[in-house]
Protein backbone atom coordinates (compact mmCIF):
# COMPACT_ATOMS: atom_id res chain seq x y z
CA UNK A 1 0.00 0.00 0.00
CA UNK A 2 1.34 3.44 -0.88
CA UNK A 3 1.47 5.76 1.84
CA UNK A 4 -0.49 8.68 2.94
CA UNK A 5 2.45 10.31 4.31
CA UNK A 6 4.72 12.69 3.02
CA UNK A 7 8.54 13.13 4.36
CA UNK A 8 11.16 15.26 2.60
CA UNK A 9 14.35 15.93 4.24
CA UNK A 10 16.74 19.28 3.10
CA UNK A 11 19.37 21.50 4.02
CA UNK A 12 18.50 25.10 3.06
CA UNK A 13 21.57 27.29 3.09
CA UNK A 14 20.68 29.94 5.26
CA UNK A 15 20.45 30.43 9.11
CA UNK A 16 17.47 28.45 11.12
CA UNK A 17 15.92 32.29 12.21
CA UNK A 18 16.02 33.02 8.50
CA UNK A 19 14.73 29.58 7.62
CA UNK A 20 12.19 30.57 10.08
CA UNK A 21 11.05 33.55 9.56
CA UNK A 22 10.30 32.46 5.70
CA UNK A 23 7.69 29.89 7.80
CA UNK A 24 6.31 32.45 9.97
CA UNK A 25 6.23 35.44 8.70
CA UNK A 26 3.03 36.45 6.07
CA UNK A 27 5.36 39.02 3.70
CA UNK A 28 8.06 36.28 3.34
CA UNK A 29 5.70 33.52 2.62
CA UNK A 30 3.82 35.27 -0.61
CA UNK A 31 7.10 35.18 -2.27
CA UNK A 32 7.56 31.26 -1.91
CA UNK A 33 4.28 29.50 -0.30
CA UNK A 34 3.10 28.21 -3.59
CA UNK A 35 4.14 25.56 -6.24
CA UNK A 36 2.92 27.56 -9.31
CA UNK A 37 4.67 30.93 -9.44
CA UNK A 38 2.08 31.78 -12.08
CA UNK A 39 -0.99 32.09 -9.44
CA UNK A 40 -1.14 35.13 -7.36
CA UNK A 41 -0.64 34.47 -3.15
CA UNK A 42 -1.93 36.09 -0.77
CA UNK A 43 -0.74 34.56 2.84
CA UNK A 44 -3.12 35.50 6.33
CA UNK A 45 -1.12 33.92 9.03
CA UNK A 46 -1.37 34.34 13.03
CA UNK A 47 1.47 32.49 13.83
CA UNK A 48 1.24 31.15 17.60
CA UNK A 49 -0.94 28.16 18.90
CA UNK A 50 -4.48 28.13 18.17
CA UNK A 51 -3.59 31.05 15.51
CA UNK A 52 -5.09 30.52 12.16
CA UNK A 53 -3.73 30.95 9.11
CA UNK A 54 -5.41 31.09 5.25
CA UNK A 55 -3.37 30.61 2.03
CA UNK A 56 -4.89 31.79 -1.03
CA UNK A 57 -3.27 30.17 -4.25
CA UNK A 58 -4.82 31.61 -7.58
CA UNK A 59 -8.00 29.60 -7.45
CA UNK A 60 -6.96 27.06 -4.73
CA UNK A 61 -7.82 28.25 -0.69
CA UNK A 62 -5.72 26.02 2.37
CA UNK A 63 -6.32 26.92 5.88
CA UNK A 64 -5.64 25.89 9.00
CA UNK A 65 -4.90 26.59 12.58
CA UNK A 66 -1.40 26.05 14.62
CA UNK A 67 -0.99 22.98 16.72
CA UNK A 68 2.86 23.59 17.63
CA UNK A 69 4.59 26.78 17.54
CA UNK A 70 8.88 27.04 18.75
CA UNK A 71 10.57 29.07 17.27
CA UNK A 72 13.18 29.13 15.55
CA UNK A 73 12.66 24.76 15.62
CA UNK A 74 9.03 23.81 15.44
CA UNK A 75 5.93 24.87 13.42
CA UNK A 76 3.09 22.32 13.50
CA UNK A 77 -0.73 23.00 11.95
CA UNK A 78 -3.30 21.46 10.45
CA UNK A 79 -3.99 22.04 6.37
CA UNK A 80 -7.61 21.79 4.85
CA UNK A 81 -8.18 22.92 1.15
CA UNK A 82 -11.37 24.72 1.15
CA UNK A 83 -12.83 22.18 -1.96
CA UNK A 84 -11.82 18.86 0.25
CA UNK A 85 -14.58 18.42 2.07
CA UNK A 86 -14.25 17.32 5.38
CA UNK A 87 -10.52 15.74 4.47
CA UNK A 88 -7.91 17.77 7.50
CA UNK A 89 -4.31 16.31 7.47
CA UNK A 90 -1.40 17.55 9.68
CA UNK A 91 1.79 19.62 8.86
CA UNK A 92 4.86 19.27 10.86
CA UNK A 93 8.04 21.50 10.04
CA UNK A 94 11.23 20.40 12.35
CA UNK A 95 14.55 22.75 11.96
CA UNK A 96 18.18 22.80 13.18
CA UNK A 97 21.29 23.80 12.69
CA UNK A 98 24.23 21.71 10.55
CA UNK A 99 27.44 22.89 8.55
CA UNK A 100 26.13 24.91 5.75
CA UNK A 101 23.05 26.10 6.91
CA UNK A 102 19.45 24.31 8.54
CA UNK A 103 18.33 20.98 8.23
CA UNK A 104 14.53 21.35 7.28
CA UNK A 105 12.14 18.03 7.63
CA UNK A 106 8.84 18.43 6.57
CA UNK A 107 5.94 15.72 7.21
CA UNK A 108 2.80 16.23 5.96
CA UNK A 109 0.37 13.34 7.57
CA UNK A 110 -2.93 11.72 7.42
CA UNK A 111 -3.67 12.73 3.62
CA UNK A 112 -6.64 11.41 2.35
CA UNK A 113 -5.00 8.81 0.31
CA UNK A 114 -1.81 7.56 -2.07
CA UNK A 115 -2.70 9.74 -4.88
CA UNK A 116 -3.36 12.57 -2.50
CA UNK A 117 -0.11 12.17 -1.14
CA UNK A 118 1.58 12.11 -4.24
CA UNK A 119 0.50 15.20 -5.48
CA UNK A 120 1.29 16.95 -1.97
CA UNK A 121 4.72 16.02 -2.34
CA UNK A 122 5.67 17.05 -5.64
CA UNK A 123 3.77 20.58 -4.53
CA UNK A 124 6.01 20.32 -1.54
CA UNK A 125 8.93 19.67 -3.34
CA UNK A 126 8.55 22.79 -6.19
CA UNK A 127 7.56 24.91 -2.89
CA UNK A 128 10.94 23.94 -1.21
CA UNK A 129 12.93 24.48 -4.30
CA UNK A 130 11.34 28.23 -4.49
CA UNK A 131 12.08 28.95 -1.02
CA UNK A 132 15.96 27.51 -1.77
CA UNK A 133 16.20 29.85 -4.58
CA UNK A 134 14.96 32.49 -2.05
CA UNK A 135 17.13 31.93 0.54
CA UNK A 136 20.14 31.83 -1.72
CA UNK A 137 19.27 34.71 -3.55
CA UNK A 138 19.12 37.34 -0.88
CA UNK A 139 19.47 37.78 2.93
CA UNK A 140 16.16 38.56 4.59
CA UNK A 141 15.95 41.18 6.46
Amino acid sequence: MMSTDVRIERVLPATIGRVYDAWSRPELLTRWYCPNPSHELQVEADVRIGGEYVVTMGPYVVRGTYLEVDPPRLLAFTWKWDDAGDDVSQVRVELSEVDGGTHLVLSHTALAGADDAAGHLQGWELQLTRLTDLLTAEALT
